[in-house]
Parts: C-alpha cells; sequence; structure tokens
C-alpha cells in the first residue's frame, strides 16, 4: 500500500533519512520505533506530502505520490500535539472540514465523537480546551473521514487512561477492517496485541523491519518492550 524506497532527505548538513527503504501493507498495524531525532516524524511528514524528499520515492497503491496530492484523501492523521483556530468552537471546526472534505455525514466516522463525549462539547472553544481534551478531537478528525490508512504521532500523549483505551480499541478494530495503522509511541506496554509490525529506525537509517511474531521468537520474549530491549541489547542500538 505505502512502499518507500531509497528515500534519502537532508537539511542542510544533517541527513535526517538516509536511503530509507521500507514496505507498509494493508491490514497491518506498524510501530515506528527509534530514539528522538532518529527520522520517525520526517518519514511521517513524507508520506503525508509535506516534505519532499531529496531523492528516492514513495508510492501510494502503486502511484508516486509527488505531485499527486488525491492520495491524501485516504489518509488521517493525529499529530501528536494539534494546533487549531483559538476561536472556533469543536462543533465549527468539524463542519469546516467537514466541508473541506466534502463528505456527507453518512460518510464519516463518528465514533469517536460519542465514545470521548464530544457530542456534549461541540460549543466549547479549542483555546478552552484541555489537552487531553485537544487530542481526543485529534482522534476524531483522524477518523472522521473512513480513511484507508491511519497514521498517529503518539497518540495517547495526555489521553486518561480510558480514553486511552477507546483510542486503543478503535485502532484495533480499523486494523481488523483491513486498514493500515502507522503509530509512533514511547508507550510500548499499550502497543501489545495491537502491533502487528515493527519497523525501527536509527540516524535516519532502518535498522530492520519485521513481524512482531518473528521477533517473539528470535527473542524468546512476547511483551512488545521486551522485544524492543532484547533486539536493541543484541544490535547495540540506542534509546
Amino acid at each position: 500500500m505505502i512502499i518507500a524506497t531509497n528515500v534519502t532527505k537532508q537539511f542542510g548538513k544533517l541527513k535526517v533519512l538516509d536511503n530509507f527503504s521500507v514496505t507498509c501493507n494493508k491490514g497491518e498495524c506498524i510501530a515506528l520505533i527509534g530514539p528522538n531525532g532518529s527520522g520517525k516524524t520526517t518519514f511521517i511528514k513524507a508520506i503525508l506530502g509535506m516534505v519532499i524528499c531529496d531523492s528516492g520515492f514513495i508510492t501510494f497503491n502503486g502511484m508516486n505520490i509527488k505531485n499527486n496530492w488525491l492520495y491524501r484523501e485516504q489518509v488521517g492523521y493525529m499529530p501528536q500535539i494539534g494546533r487549531y483556530p483559538d476561536n472556533m468552537s469543536i462543533g465549527q471546526l468539524l463542519a469546516m472540514m467537514k466541508d473541506i472534505r466534502k463528505k456527507a455525514n453518512n460518510e464519516t466516522d463518528e465514533e469517536l465523537i460519542h465514545a470521548f463525549g464530544i457530542n456534549r462539547l461541540m460549543d466549547k472553544k479549542m483555546r478552552t480546551l484541555s489537552g487531553g481534551t485537544r487530542q481526543k478531537v485529534s482522534a476524531v478528525l483522524a477518523f472522521l473521514f473512513n480513511p484507508q490508512v491511519i497514521i498517529l504521532d503518539e497518540p495517547t500523549a495526555g489521553l486518561d487512561p480510558l480514553s486511552a483505551e477507546i483510542l486503543r480499541d478503535k485502532m484495533m478494530r480499523e486494523k481488523e477492517k483491513g486498514k493500515l495503522i502507522l503509530i509512533t509511541s514511547h508507550m510500548l506496554s499499550e502497543l501489545d496485541d495491537l502491533v502487528t509490525q515493527l519497523i525501527y529506525i536509527q540516524d535516519g537509517q532502518l535498522c530492520f523491519q519485521q513481524s512482531i511474531s518473528a521477533l517473539q521468537e528470535s527473542t524468546g520474549q512476547k511483551r512488545l518492550s521486551k522485544v524492543i530491549a532484547t533486539i536493541m541489547n543484541q544490535k547495540g542500538l540506542t534509546t
């Protein structure tokens, strides 16, 4: 579904992606793991078309995404920190996004609006929201247009335990529908039983991409955090 081939991106003298190649197929939940500054966010922005590769290319369903913006209609994105117009209410923000995306109400996925209780907060201005509620709004927007690819950057940061579990269950159901989910998270305990593949990035380079089952077998560990710790020790990787 999404294939990155020999992608390189440099900002000044800093090479943030270095001949980076991965394949991400539908029906998978793939965790992007690596230390801060490893290139995870740059790779996500490259998929979204927010960063243009210096060399190499990315394809979406077999089509090069360069100069082809229509594929973004099939992508939902939840940033680590969502920034929205302060004077808009939640209801106005959702209405604006629906108008921009031109989706009829019966084609949108509003499950999280009700699960998070956002339907009771529609008149609240964005500037008055707590960090956790802003995260809920970001999650609602990521799933709202029923995308085939869902990219979540530290999605549970700031969420209370109940809301984090609601979001986790939602991700599980969407994966079971055959969608591709890409997720970055430092809370590895929350990814157990959800993630099917692991991509480890360090210094802009792919260290490995493997299925969780293969990694569990090779390390003798079951919990994802233990799997990653064991591999990092074996390969001498840093956090």
